[in-house]
């Protein structure tokens, strides 16, 4: 019997899962932030806390392990590799391959062989390979590098325009009160002093507090979820002319938090969709239903040479439900 590991490692959470080549997940293991980018040392110790737990879990040793995929947020540029080479060696794996976690929720989100993924979680990125194999990453380096939104971004809008509401520069929004509720102030005044007299930062899970004013009909909510949503949609029809895969038929994965559970009623699905559909009338969006932990078990297992049928992924999706 030979044994998987796949790592998929965020900004906010890691999961590491080891699995036998029939798709029985064996063990599970948990971490906090693995992108390096935000903090090195806090995402070398996720790393290892995560494989380590699902290696004690599943009962077998390292050199059990067939082979393993990591799938990392940060893991963008051949520098970032230079950094995450050593920290995925000193583990003793036996074969060990790296990449983007775009690349992971790409796999666990499409039985394709090829599509574009676009992932909204604390952050956001977009990435995508052509049926000739040619791949292409769009962002991920964050506002001052081209991109729009994620939960740290759009934490940031939801405050500022909390702020520019209390000040007549913005309109009306619940989002005021909802604000300085979750923060535990009285007033929007009271908050604005005290974060002009002290350094805070602001938490990304500020950014669910736009699901349900957008829900409620709040205009102001509802422009950042669409402007979250063409902003997406920008990132992927770019991608998708650089790819030249306007006259293709494809997946385009919609993955990240944001977009998985935050999304429900659908205001920056159906904003993605409408920028998409103007370069690639035949792209089709799926939300990825599966955690892209999966994607990089998936991967391990095909560079090892296995061929990964419906059954096999099915039970590693069971495998992983509930967390």
């Amino acid at each position: 019997m030979k044994y998987f590991l796949g790592v998929d490692a965020g900004g906010s959470k890691t999961y590491a899962m080891i699995a036998n080549e029939q798709g029985a997940v064996l063990g599970v293991g948990k971490g906090g932030n693995g992108n390096h980018q935000k903090n090195r040392e806090q995402a070398e110790n996720s790393l290892q806390q995560a494989v380590s737990g699902a290696i004690m879990a599943s009962g077998l040793t390292k050199p059990q392990l067939e082979y393993s995929w990591f799938g990392l947020a940060g893991a963008d540029r051949e520098a970032d590799l230079r950094i995450l080479r050593p920290i995925i060696s000193s583990f003793g794996l036996p074969q060990t391959e790296i990449s983007c976690d775009t690349w992971i929720a790409l796999r666990a989100g499409t039985e394709s062989d090829y599509g574009i993924v676009l992932i909204c979680g604390s952050g956001v990125n977009c990435a995508g390979k052509n049926p000739r194999g040619v791949t292409y990453q769009c962002g991920g380096f964050g506002y001052r590098f081209g991109d729009y939104g994620g939960g740290y971004d759009l934490s940031v809008e939801v405050f500022r325009s909390v702020l520019r509401a209390d000040e007549g520069r913005e309109k009306e929004t619940v989002l005021s009160e909802r604000l300085i509720q979750l923060l535990g102030y009285s007033s929007v005044s009271e908050l604005r002093e005290d974060y002009l007299d002290h350094s805070r930062d602001l938490s990304p899970h500020i950014a669910e507090l736009l699901f349900q004013a957008a829900d409620e009909g709040d205009q102001v909510a509802t422009g950042l979820l669409n402007k979250q949503g063409d902003e997406l949609g920008l990132a992927a029809a770019a991608t998708i002319h650089r790819l030249a895969m306007e006259e293709h038929s494809f997946d385009i994965v919609l993955a990240g938090s944001l977009l998985t559970k935050g999304d429900r009623s659908g205001i920056i699905r159906r904003a993605i969709e409408q920028r998409v559909k103007h370069t690639a009338p035949n792209g089709t969006l799926r939300v990825l239903t599966r955690e892209p932990v999966v994607g990089s078990v998936v991967l391990a297992m095909e560079s090892s040479g296995m061929r990964v049928n419906q059954e096999v992924l099915d039970r590693l999706s069971r495998g992983m439900e509930g967390l």
